[in-house]
């Protein structure tokens, strides 16, 4: 939002980059340095035709929307899209003009827009019952929680259905405090974990920080391969959770969170290694560990179905949400029976977590994804991808980082290759011409300028390549 705000016009932008005034050599002046001129390229074909749209165009859309929701809400590009329909990876805007939906409406469109199987057990459970709570018997949830807990490696078998992300890391949170018996947090720096008052202490991005009080949390240095004080070396990194629980606790802490792959602070993969060492720290200081999966879930990281099995690990509590209903407002916390009894002291109840739609949603979703086996397929797409990009960051030197797994990547963009200087007016110009081109990525890191490419799991290589030829294209254009 903020890049967006201060982004002065295009034409001045583009005359600065090419006077060199951030200073960086590239590729990326394309003809001024003798490379021949790259042809635009074309959107893949796509066997389906939007229908007319007659409602509210942008304009009217977006006057409402300033006046009646609230000021905090912002909105990509500098000229806002409205967008009325979709299919599959791809979105429409009301012209009837396709975009390659590379966001896949911020990581949860895991099966595809409108997927049929999807929206056919949505449509079938409207018709016969839309909500009732669990006060009353409903197959749906008891099915989906079946379903979710056969994914589940160890003893994670108990499942608390919620309706976001947000929700399951505040209830993981309440889990882990009132098992452990005690108070104190531990998250990364460069963590997103949700934006309620809670769950904003969790995150570690002052963009998305209230100052409000923390809550007994604390953050930790984060083992970022590319940007990290240590490099890719764990060990380092979990000597400063040891350090941290020696100095700054009691000795005893509640739990740990992380993100096996960082999504709002850029798709940064965690080193590799790091959470054996720092679960082990934790378990052994009274805390659970917690994996917050609300990204990286469901086959999204292609090598394995959950984020966390890459890092060789088992937690205690598992958060996810986004991917799992495919666009429902859906979320859920697995853990272990032990772990789960605590909550029996109590009453606690989500008036919507697990209704019957949502459920019979979400258990069609796990049904198409094993269906049309897209974890395998996310593997095979995402490491097309990424040495196409890893190509392209050889051509182009504002490329300074190519990372991720299967589909969920980062292209970090940067002035300068040794310094690491974040290339913030940079990226704003290319956001806005992957647009042009039919392109919509997000937007991640700090300083915004990490390219986060995380799109339907229905993505093919085909829409691969013409990304990373519009990247390729854009960046020759600077």
């Amino acid at each position: 939002m903020g890049l967006e705000r201060k982004l002065t016009n295009r034409s001045f932008l583009r005359a600065l980059i090419k006077n060199r005034t951030w200073g960086y050599c590239s590729s990326s002046l394309g003809s001024e340095r003798g490379f021949s001129a790259l042809a635009a390229p074309e959107l893949p074909a796509f066997d389906y035709e939007p229908k007319p749209y007659k409602g509210p165009l942008a304009d009217e859309v977006f006057g409402k929307r300033k006046k009646y929701l609230g000021p905090s809400i912002f909105h990509y590009y500098q000229k806002p899209l409205n967008i009325v329909e979709g299919k599959m990876q791809y979105l429409f805007d009301e012209n009837g003009r396709r975009y390659l939906d590379a966001f896949a409406g911020i990581v949860t469109v895991s099966c595809g827009h409108c997927h049929p199987d999807v929206l056919s057990a949505i449509t079938e459970q409207s018709k016969l019952l839309q909500h009732a709570t669990t006060i009353y018997l409903h197959h749906a949830i008891a099915d989906f929680a079946e379903g979710l807990a056969s994914k589940m490696p160890g003893n994670l078998k108990v499942v608390y259905f919620v309706n976001s992300g947000t929700e399951a890391n505040e209830l993981a949170m309440l889990m882990a405090r009132l098992y452990s018996g005690n108070l104190g947090m531990i998250a990364l720096r460069n963590a997103y974990h949700g934006g309620s008052s809670s769950t904003i202490g969790l995150t570690a991005l002052n963009t998305w920080k209230y100052p409000i009080p923390q809550g007994e949390i604390h953050h930790v240095l984060n083992p970022n391969p590319y940007r990290g004080v240590f490099g890719s070396d764990a060990k380092l990194y979990a000597e400063d959770v040891q350090d941290h629980i020696e100095h700054g606790t009691s000795g005893r802490v509640a739990g740990f969170i992380a993100e096996t792959i960082q999504g709002v602070g850029g798709a940064v993969e965690l080193a590799p290694g790091y959470l054996k060492l720092v679960y082990d720290i934790v378990r052994k200081a009274g805390g659970v560990c917690i994996a917050d999966e609300v990204q990286t879930g469901f086959g999204r990281t292609g090598s394995h179905y959950w984020g966390f099995e890459t890092q060789e690990v088992i937690p205690d509590i598992v958060t996810m949400a986004k991917g799992i209903g495919n666009g429902l407002p859906l979320g859920a916390v697995v853990t272990t029976p032990e772990i789960a009894s605590v909550l029996a002291q109590k009453i606690q109840f989500n008036t919507f977590g697990g209704n019957p739609v949502c459920s019979a949603g979400g258990l069609a979703v796990l049904r198409v994804l094993d269906k049309e086996k897209r974890q395998v397929h996310c593997a095979e797409v995402g490491s097309h991808m990424i040495e196409r990009l890893t190509n392209l960051q050889h051509k182009h030197d504002i490329i300074g980082d190519v990372r991720g797994r299967g589909l969920m990547v980062g292209v970090e963009l940067v002035t300068d290759r040794k310094q690491k200087t974040p290339a913030k007016a940079e990226t704003a110009v290319l956001f806005e011409s992957l647009r042009e081109l039919g392109i919509l990525v997000g937007k991640g890191g700090l300083h915004g300028n990490v390219f986060r490419i995380k799109p339907p799991m229905c993505f093919t290589k085909t829409d691969a390549d013409f990304l990373v030829d519009a990247l390729d294209y854009a960046i020759s254009k600077l």
